[in-house]
């Protein structure tokens, strides 16, 4: 969805005083799983734009993203000044559970077949050599604002 036609729409169908609330969460695996993906993905699609990131925190690229959303809810004059919240959390997962639910993230759901057996089996051998499962770490970022006016 566009972003700036979002918001004006939720401007429109907000009654004043409702809450715009913009939000998703961020994960970010331990190094010991986050490495042999990169590697695996590279491998299985060299092609890919993501290959030629920057190698930052996806945190970082996230909390940019936010701030702009932030700045396009001040831009429509519709919404009292918009906050960001940021919530810290914790998932624990197997190697079956994370395996099942990581081709349904990102880039991935855009993969071939064999591309995506070559991340999983990686990522597979990775969460192996941790013991069978893994702390991920989680960020839900939000970009808040309470709709305006008094009609």
């Amino acid at each position: 969805m566009d972003p700036v036609a979002g918001i004006v729409k939720a401007a429109r169908v907000l009654r004043p005083g409702g809450r715009l609330a913009i939000f998703g969460h961020v994960y970010e695996p331990p190094a010991e799983v986050a490495e042999p993906f990169a590697a695996a993905y590279r491998r299985a699609a060299p092609d890919s734009p993501l290959n030629g990131q920057p190698a930052r925190r996806p945190i970082d690229l996230y909390q940019a993203a936010y701030a702009k959303f932030a700045d396009k809810i001040r831009e429509t004059e519709r919404f009292d000044d918009p906050e960001q919240w940021r919530f810290d959390w914790e998932q624990s997962y197997t190697r079956d559970q994370w395996l099942d639910l990581l081709p349904t993230t990102g880039g991935l759901t855009q993969l071939r077949p064999d591309q995506l057996a070559e991340i999983l089996h990686a990522v597979g051998s990775a969460i192996d050599s941790l013991g069978g499962r893994f702390t991920m770490n989680y960020t839900t970022l939000a970009a808040t604002a309470i709709r305006a006016g008094t009609s």
